[in-house]
């Protein structure tokens, strides 16, 4: 694998690209800046890696928590009953720590989409939300750009042989490398390059759809038919973002999407999912959602159902949407015919909701609202975020005006403005 080389660059170059990438454009690591980053221990090599382009990028301090899909797997499957609410708080404490040291932390996110297929949901939905509401105060810095954080991906073994079936674990793995550098750009030799000429198209759509204003956006196309109200003074997201202290950042690498935040009392009508989504190591397929006054009233699934509604029913909040987002049909991603099962990228193939918390960034003025301040605007509270795929090359989208006029957004999944 390792000296595997394609678009003329070796494995090693593209490696050191990605670190680079994520510590440069991802993180836009300021000097003297503390920096956590977060890795399974499959993917110690890029882990290494980013640490020394941090501190090449200036960084005073750098430290990795790792963590171990196994032994999470041995916890849910052979921990006793009521054990779950237990949590080791000082690995949340790193993040809670750096962030508020003015620090950076940069997450990289891999597992195998069906870890817990096995495992009764419960025990990983008890634990899910013991961990939301303990973190909840760094969640609330990440949703308010308040600190800048960044989130990439690496193979790991079971992962890659799900995604590529068939061939050797080797081979697997060698290919979902392949496939990320692809996505990510890092397979390019004027990586940075491209980088800024895509954050720079990414911020005009996000500003042109701003400058509309707005009040829902119509999907249409399969078996949906939705309407999402947005919520007033919304603000459009994409590519990247400013903390309050004035460091550019790029939350995901990669990044195709333009995303905003919906009214949570004005969602009416049916969603059904274009992609599997993994959650909490459980593949969920075919997620047909209705909603009625912006709440979730009917949920099922063909696999995986019982985690679906567990999800739902975190909390209030997460009966409701915190997020819609467009992502064109020809995004990279979805040109690669790749099913990633994995959000990070299968979100950036298609357009896609979130069910919970909004970004307090997507309303003007948000991050210093009051939680009720946020809600009269339309913005949801939760303890969860979790996105998912709806849009395809047959979706059509439609932006409703103020008066009820309509204008015509995205035909068979592409951009007409």
């Amino acid at each position: 694998m390792l000296g595997r080389v394609t678009n003329n660059l070796s494995f090693e170059e593209k490696l050191r690209n990605y670190a680079r990438l994520a510590v440069r454009v991802g993180l836009g690591v300021r000097e003297g800046q503390r920096v956590l980053v977060q890795a399974p221990v499959d993917t110690a090599p890029l882990a290494r890696l980013i640490v020394r382009e941090a501190y090449a990028a200036g960084a005073g301090f750098v430290d990795v928590r790792w963590d171990d899909d196994d032994v999470q797997l041995a916890r849910f499957s052979l921990a006793p009953e009521g054990s779950f609410e237990q949590l080791s708080e000082w690995r949340v404490d790193a993040e809670i720590e750096t962030a508020e040291a003015g620090g950076a932390v940069i997450a990289i996110r891999a597992t195998n989409p069906n870890l817990y297929a096995g495992v009764d949901p419960a025990r990983v939905t008890a634990h899910q939300r013991t961990l939301a509401a303990y973190r909840k105060p760094y969640t609330a810095q990440v949703m308010t750009n308040r600190l800048n954080w960044n989130l990439i991906s690496a193979p790991v073994p079971g992962w890659a042989e799900l995604m590529f079936p068939g061939v050797s674990r080797e081979e697997a793995v060698a290919r979902q490398w392949d496939a990320i550098f692809a996505a990510t750009r890092a397979d390019q030799p004027d990586a940075l390059e491209q980088w800024q000429a895509h954050l720079a198209d990414l911020k005009r759509r996000r500003d042109t759809l701003t400058g509309k204003q707005y009040a829902a956006l119509h999907f249409r196309g399969g078996e949906t038919d939705l309407t999402v109200g947005l919520a007033d003074d919304h603000v459009w997201g994409g590519g990247a973002a400013d903390t309050p202290s004035g460091i550019t950042f790029t939350a995901n690498i990669p990044t195709e999407e333009v995303w905003t935040a919906p009214h949570r009392e004005r969602v009416e009508g049916t969603v059904v999912s274009t992609k599997p989504l993994s959650y909490n190591g459980v593949l969920i397929e075919g997620i047909r959602i209705r909603f009625e006054g912006g709440r979730v009233v009917e949920a099922t699934a063909s696999q995986g159902q019982d985690t679906l509604r567990q999800m739902i029913a975190t909390d209030e909040g997460s009966h409701r949407l915190g997020e819609v987002a467009l992502v064109p049909h020809s995004s990279p991603i979805s040109r690669s015919g790749l099913l990633f099962m994995n959000t990070l990228y299968d979100e950036n193939a298609a357009s896609h909701i979130a069910i919970g918390s909004a970004y307090r960034n997507n309303v003007q003025g948000g991050a210093a609202m009051t939680t009720e301040q946020f809600a009269a605007k339309g913005g949801n509270d939760s303890l969860t975020h979790v996105d998912w795929m709806i849009g395809s090359g047959e979706m059509d989208v439609d932006g409703v005006t103020k008066g009820g006029g309509r204008e015509p957004v995205m035909r068979a999944g592409e951009f007409v403005i």
